[in-house]
């Protein structure tokens, strides 16, 4: 009886491997994420742009421009 074990034998069930990552998949998620960025860039960018113009426009309001006597007015082209 030497070769018999002297206790119950544990047999552990692995789980099924997991998916390969392929180039492909690291090549979409990096698209699929620099999309996000970029999207939250622009959004960003809008909202920065009108606030900024918002507040130019209330400010020319609440202050017109007075030049002083013989000043030349500045005009946007």
């Amino acid at each position: 009886m030497l070769g018999q074990p002297s206790g119950p034998v544990v047999v552990k069930i692995l789980q099924e491997p997991a998916r390969e990552t392929t180039v492909v998949d690291v090549l979409l998620g990096a698209i699929g994420l620099t999309g996000v960025l970029i999207l939250i860039a622009l959004l960003m960018g809008l909202a920065l742009g009108g606030f900024f113009i918002l507040y130019r426009k209330v400010q020319a309001r609440r202050r017109p421009y007075r030049p002083e006597p013989g000043e030349e007015v500045p005009r946007i082209i």
